[in-house]
């Protein structure tokens, strides 16, 4: 992550917007929110029962197949690309949105109607740094079947998209749509309207499933000859007196706001859709074929990546050979371990809530001998007893005389095993407290390390017991 002295921003006061969920054909009230520093976008169900939060967050995508659903807590809401990519375009970093069903008013079916709203009301800045992901690399998701190819580049200057759409259709053809900078996309993007083919909007409307489509709210591409009955059938549907085929090949239920609106369309959809990676992104997006699927598939691509970087980010690398708090013969000192079953060679930091030991894997440890000899692995137990071992220094060091006493683990939880360690690997733990020691009782996260590779991971909790 890089910081940037570009500061966080809110709404000034709540603002509501009221329609009907172009699905569930629901009437709902949403409600943006100020909300505080580093929240980012919530969803609040306000319907339900202790209403429940849902985070945008990739991770929480139940469904994309109709608009891109979440779901947290026992609740969904669904459609939320086109909000989402509202507060994108406005630059809001933290706001909750209160909703008062399970679905977005579809609205026009565009964002503008979001952007109106939340400008009238106005920004707040506030005083933690916007943290932005910097793409630090070409990052691609494909999916060869669709033909879908998506990739991020590097770009620090601002949030760049690029999108291609081609449904190899002879009415919509292959369409092009570009921003070079975030700040175009309330101009150039937000007013642009969802679309769907007839033939879709035929099979949505026969499984009952557009309960709020009423034509002033999508683009309809007529995608195959249709006959006057068949236009009479649909302008008895949505309560019009006729509807026709516009010279641009689509009902002549709306007129287009751009030429290439169902590219620029998609643009939008994906800008919301890779909000749900949780950071404000800088870098050149550039997409052929985009869907919600993908959209999802490809932000949780990027969220893994940042994940990955703030982790290595948080493992400080220590030096063997700094000067030890404890060496091999002041821990056995401390510890009632002798060889082969001390298993901590020294102790490098040691304070009142951490405690970083070393252990030196080498050739000739007896567990060698017996454990995989013709390619030599410490056994993962072992790893577990040497972190306990470090632990147990931290928990002993609370009394005054710790060779009285004994720390026996109550719990191990949560081993997990991340790589090998071998023979010549100089094997470093840290753990650390996650509450105060309590009557002895100690609970503690223990992670230990390879230089930068964390190799094994642990819960633990120990009690210490006097013996003499």
């Amino acid at each position: 992550m890089i910081k940037m002295n570009v500061k966080q921003r809110t709404i000034k006061e709540p603002v509501s917007v009221s329609g009907t969920g172009l699905h569930t054909g629901e009437f709902v009230t949403l409600t943006f929110n100020p909300a505080p520093e580093k929240h980012g976008y919530k969803f609040r169900r306000t319907d339900l029962p202790g209403q429940p939060i849902i985070d945008a967050d990739c991770d929480n995508v139940t469904d994309t197949s109709r608009g891109t659903t979440l779901t947290q807590n026992g609740a969904s809401v669904s459609t939320v690309e086109h909000v989402l990519a509202a507060m994108v375009g406005l630059e809001i970093d933290n706001v909750l949105i209160d909703v008062s069903g399970p679905e977005m008013p579809i609205m026009d079916g565009s964002s503008i109607k979001f952007i109106d709203a939340i400008e009238a009301i106005g920004f707040t800045e506030q005083e933690a740094d916007r943290e932005y992901y910097h793409i630090p690399y070409n990052i691609h998701y494909t999916e060869p079947d669709r033909k879908v190819e998506m990739v991020a580049m590097p770009l620090d200057a601002d949030y760049r998209f690029t999108c291609m759409v081609d449904y190899n259709s002879a009415v919509l053809g292959s369409q092009h749509a570009t921003i070079s900078t975030i700040a175009e996309f309330k101009k150039e993007i937000a007013s642009s309207r969802t679309f769907c083919f007839l033939h879709e909007l035929e099979t949505l409307l026969k499984h009952d499933l557009i309960k709020g489509g009423d034509l002033n709210n999508a683009i309809v591409v007529v995608d195959k000859d249709v006959d006057e009955d068949e236009l009479a059938h649909l302008a008895k549907l949505f309560n019009r007196k006729d509807i026709s085929v516009a010279p641009q090949g689509i009902l002549n239920n709306i007129e287009l706001r751009h030429q290439n609106e169902p590219a620029r369309h998609k643009l939008l959809d994906m800008i919301g859709d890779l909000a749900l990676v949780g950071v404000p992104l800088k870098g050149h997006i550039m997409a052929a074929r985009p869907g919600h699927a993908a959209n999802v598939a490809f932000a949780k691509k990027i969220k893994t990546l940042i994940k990955k970087e703030r982790s290595r980010k948080h493992i400080k690398v220590y030096d063997p050979n700094m000067k030890p708090v404890y060496d091999t013969v002041q821990i056995m000192n401390i510890l009632p371990h002798r060889p082969p079953m001390l298993l901590i060679d020294k102790i490098l930091e040691l304070s009142k809530t951490h405690v970083v030991g070393l252990k030196a894997v080498t050739m000739n440890e007896p567990f060698f001998i017996g454990h995989f000899p013709g390619a030599p692995v410490m056994p993962g137990v072992l790893q577990i007893e040497a972190m306990a071992q470090t632990g147990g220094i931290l928990v002993l060091n609370t009394v005054p005389d710790p060779e009285n006493w004994l720390t026996l683990f109550l719990k191990i939880e949560n081993a997990r095993f991340k790589d090998k360690v071998l023979p010549g690997d100089t094997l470093i733990f840290r753990c650390d407290l996650v509450a105060p020691i309590r009557r002895g009782i100690a609970q503690m996260k223990g992670t230990g390390m390879v230089g930068e590779k964390i190799v094994v991971e642990a819960e633990l909790m120990a009690q210490i017991v006097k013996y003499k």
